[in-house]
């Protein structure tokens, strides 16, 4: 069901871009108002976009988001305020705390919340070595290095 809905959000701000600039186009005087004159194959090129839009947003969600794992060492009880600490320096803030040990976090900042479509989650578990992130995999390489970071020293 998250699959589902993280597509259709991702439909709808699609084609909210897609309108916008063809309408200021068609405002401006670049582009005929005329969808025939517009666009070569009238209504149906129209169709044709969205339908490419659909496809495009059935795949994202697939793509966008993914899980990395976290080297650490020592007991999660104790690794937690260094994880808070590094992601709070990321700009996120806990939101929640999972039944099976883990946490999940959210972005502080409303806009870029706004951004991501609120699918600005990312939520941590303990496994054996460390921590499994989950997330939109452009945040979590940030966020994974920055715990990383964090947790091991590497000699400095």
């Amino acid at each position: 069901m998250t699959y589902l809905r993280r597509a259709l959000k991702y439909f709808l701000q699609i084609t909210l871009i897609f309108v916008v600039i063809i309408g200021a186009l068609m405002l401006t005087g670049f582009v005929s108002k005329d969808v025939a004159v517009a666009f070569q194959h009238g209504w149906r090129s129209i169709g044709y976009i969205f339908a490419l839009f659909a496809v495009m947003s059935l795949a994202y969600p697939y793509f966008g988001y993914g899980k990395r794992t976290i080297r650490a060492q020592g007991e999660p009880a104790e690794l937690w305020p260094e994880v808070d600490r590094a992601m709070e320096q990321r700009g996120y803030v806990k939101c929640a705390e999972q039944p099976e040990g883990g946490r999940k976090y959210r972005l502080k900042s409303g806009f870029n919340r706004a951004a991501r479509l609120w699918e600005d989650s990312i939520t941590l578990q303990p496994v054996l070595g460390g921590f499994q992130a989950e997330g939109l995999v452009r945040d979590l390489s940030r966020v994974v290095m920055s715990i990383d970071h964090q947790l091991n020293s590497y000699g400095n």
